[in-house]
């Protein structure tokens, strides 16, 4: 069994002999340097904190494999990343106010991260108080006490608002 030393000693002699050719490899696939060095040093980093490298016949075949399985293990990821559009409402009034929109935005922004997905995990995932509690790992009556300061948040700040832009 290899000392910690040891592994780290192997793993850098490996990255020195192999990384450049690893990269140009990751290069191909991906088109983007910084990428391509992400994931080669994603393997090395496993390497250090996995298994010896004792039962591997071929390091540098092994190598070659595991950025091949990194590279396409994040293009899969990448490719469930769809990009949203930010112009797009969250939803669509049939009369649409974008004042009125654009003040939502505002206020659902400047809640806490904790009852802003309470918010839309109810309003827009529909999802009950026992299925947000299921979803953010907290109890049911957690999640319906952050949606009610939420609201009163929101009814506040939206409020102040109209307040405002009725008595100038």
């Amino acid at each position: 069994m290899q000392s910690t030393r040891d592994k780290s000693t192997a793993v850098e002699a490996l990255y020195c002999q192999h990384s450049g050719p690893l990269l140009l490899f990751a290069l191909a696939f991906t088109g983007d340097r910084s990428q391509a060095q992400d994931l080669v040093h994603e393997v090395f980093l496993r390497l250090l904190e996995g298994k010896n490298l004792d039962h591997v016949v071929d390091a540098k075949a092994y190598l070659f494999a595991c950025v091949r399985n990194a590279v396409l293990n994040d293009t899969k990821v990448r490719r469930r990343d769809v990009p949203l559009n930010h112009e797009y409402a969250w939803f669509e009034p049939p009369n649409r106010d974008y004042a009125a929109e654009l003040s939502l935005r505002r206020a659902l922004a400047a809640l806490s991260n904790d009852q802003r997905q309470v918010i839309v995990l109810h309003v827009w995932g529909e999802l009950t108080f026992s299925q947000i509690a299921n979803v953010l790992g907290i109890s049911s009556n957690t999640a319906a006490s952050r949606y009610r300061y939420a609201l009163a948040k929101l009814r506040e700040t939206l409020c102040v608002q109209e307040d405002r832009c009725a008595n100038p």
